[in-house]
């Protein structure tokens, strides 16, 4: 057994994305490539319509794959393949940009006025940069709870535990991506893949994160893990509430504009100009 050390710690900053929507971001742009294959990541939860009601009126991507994930709230998207419906609470959308897709996301509260999300950004290889999209609407009854003992809940989004595997599969940096919750004066250890990117966010409680239990971290707090097989997680006097995403980094140049990322800035200025000759979409 190879505990995972903590690598680096961030805290999430507050940001304003879309059309004026105030969300909280944990990593994204400067921290490329210590996440790698994961580009960035944001929490948008807030009690505060006026925070989130602009939305994210339709805009292009290309080269990724976004990972949305509700827990109070309602959104609402379309897309240019003619998807289009509600993300509701416990809900994941799961949709690989691959080629070029053009689609809105716009936020609604449930009747106390709560938003609660969050969206993972996934690089694709070049090898798979221009795949034909797809999107993936996973729905809460369709996600898996495994109970470890009486202290530890993980819901499987993807990846397996114990046997158990999450609906979303055969996604190309072999993702894993996981609801945990923990309760007070627990421990719990994890196995993770050798050489594949870890790291928790803190979305309730507080815990450890490390053997040594030096440092108590809290909401809006994100670890970043150095290798190794597991990682150890315990709690005292609170639970404790995080997601974990892994997986297989890519090690390919990144030309990152704005909602497209691809590996190089020619590769990046066709996409841009593809979009203003409305020549972007090649899969409808």
């Amino acid at each position: 057994m190879n505990f995972r050390n903590i690598k680096e710690t961030f805290i999430s900053k507050p940001v304003l994305e879309g059309a004026g929507v105030h969300l909280r971001r944990a990593f994204g742009y400067y921290e490329v490539p210590l996440f790698d294959p994961f580009l960035l990541f944001d929490d948008f939860r807030s009690n505060n319509p006026q925070d989130y009601l602009q939305g994210f009126p339709w805009h292009p991507h290309r080269g990724i794959e976004t990972i949305t994930y509700v827990l109070a709230g309602e959104v609402e998207h379309g897309d240019s393949m003619g998807n289009k419906g509600i993300i509701s609470a416990g809900d994941v959308q799961w949709m690989t940009a691959g080629s070029g897709i053009i689609h809105q996301e716009m936020p609604e509260g449930d009747d106390s006025g709560r938003m609660y999300g969050f969206q993972l950004w996934a690089n694709l290889p070049a090898a798979d940069k221009m795949m034909d999209p797809r999107y993936r609407g996973i729905l809460d009854k369709d996600i898996p709870v495994v109970e470890i003992g009486s202290n530890v809940k993980i819901r499987v989004i993807s990846g397996t535990v114990n046997g158990v595997q999450g609906p979303v599969r055969e996604i190309v940096t072999d993702p894993e991506y996981l609801d945990i919750s923990l309760r007070q004066n627990s421990n719990f250890m994890y196995e993770v893949k050798n050489g594949y990117t870890v790291f928790v966010y803190v979305i309730e409680g507080n815990g450890f994160f490390s053997p040594d239990k030096n440092t108590l971290f809290k909401n809006y707090d994100l670890i970043l893990f150095d290798d190794g097989d597991t990682i150890a997680v315990s709690t005292h006097s609170e639970p404790v509430r995080f997601l974990l995403a892994s997986g297989r980094p890519i090690g390919e140049p990144v030309a990152w504009g704005g909602p497209v990322v691809m590996n190089t800035e020619e590769e990046l200025n066709l996409a841009f100009k593809e979009y203003e000759t409305g020549t972007f979409i090649k899969k409808k």
